[in-house]
């Protein structure tokens, strides 16, 4: 049986409730760069945004608006409207994702959990969702570490944390850019959760080892892990 080191779990659609969140501040975003609602790129704008949901959220602006003063505006902007939805309560934890995190800790396994949003923006969700003290770790894209799909999040989870083997890795996200993170990595895990953005054809085509109801359907899957060169069917 593999021994699972190490858990990497994304935030929003995976173990936050996201509930449009996203959208709306991305709304607010890029009316700030200057698209409103009634423009006609909104609607392509709004598409890519789902299109690349997970990701990176100053890469996204950056492939939008074509323009590094502009795309740092909309991301301020962005991070500032989610940081008002934030506090005004409107974030929850997914059903029994608080309770997977604290039971695979109880077993030994390491968890990170990872964001496409900025630093500051997971910090203002952790400390709304009381999550501190939840993980053993929290990263977000920044200086020297590329948000999803490349597979900087992981591997950087994987080096602070001491893992022995990335395939002694699981990832779980609700996005195709989630499951090519952990690809990427060279985890041996790649799951996908229905809870969030993506469907499960989508992330069967990025390639998901697994596909789960919830991330609560977790350490079912991390009890019954196939040995190395087993492949599911």
């Amino acid at each position: 049986m593999v021994t699972t080191e190490l858990v990497v779990l994304d935030l929003a659609g995976t173990t936050v409730a996201d509930d449009g969140l996203v959208e709306r501040a991305f709304t607010a975003a890029i009316a700030a760069a200057g698209v409103s609602e009634e423009d006609e790129r909104y609607p392509g704008m709004l598409g890519y945004v789902r299109e690349t949901m997970g990701q990176s959220k100053i890469t996204v602006f950056r492939a939008l608006l074509g323009d590094e003063e502009r795309a740092r505006k909309a991301n301020t902007e962005f991070e500032a409207a989610y940081g008002r939805l934030v506090d005004a309560g409107e974030c929850i934890p997914i059903a029994g994702a608080e309770e997977t995190i604290r039971g695979l800790r109880e077993k030994g396994v390491r968890v990170a959990l990872t964001t496409g949003f900025a630093r500051a923006t997971q910090r203002a969700l952790l400390e709304a969702l009381g999550w501190n003290d939840l993980a053993d770790l929290a990263l977000a894209p920044g200086e020297g570490v590329r948000g999803r799909p490349y597979p900087d999040l992981v591997l950087a989870a994987a080096l602070k944390l001491q893992v022995t083997d990335v395939r002694n890795i699981a990832v779980a996200g609700d996005t195709p850019s989630d499951v090519r993170t952990g690809l990427a990595a060279g985890a041996g895990i790649a799951a996908g959760v229905l809870t969030g953005a993506g469907n499960r054809a989508d992330l069967e085509a990025a390639g998901a080892t697994h596909v789960l109801d919830s991330v609560s359907a977790l350490p079912a899957l991390l009890d019954h892990a196939e040995p190395e060169g087993a492949t599911q069917s």
